[in-house]
């Protein structure tokens, strides 16, 4: 499995954390931890390669930067 990055931040105005991977356009989860949307997350980017590979969409190669920030 391919290694993304992953930001994670609190969003004030749905009260829940937020997840994305910068390399993977629209590529985002939320949660009410920070474990779920980490969780989610990896479910979402699961989801993201399958739909691109069914397109035939180009993946993106992980950038060389691996960051989980909370």
């Amino acid at each position: 499995m391919s290694k993304y990055a992953i930001k994670i931040y609190w969003n004030d105005q749905d009260s829940v954390f937020i997840a994305e991977v910068p390399d993977l356009p629209g590529c985002l989860a939320h949660g009410e931890t920070d474990e779920i949307a980490l969780k989610n997350i990896h479910e979402a980017i699961d989801l993201w390669l399958e739909t691109a590979k069914e397109f035939g969409d180009e993946i993106p190669e992980p950038s060389k930067n691996y960051l989980i920030a909370v």
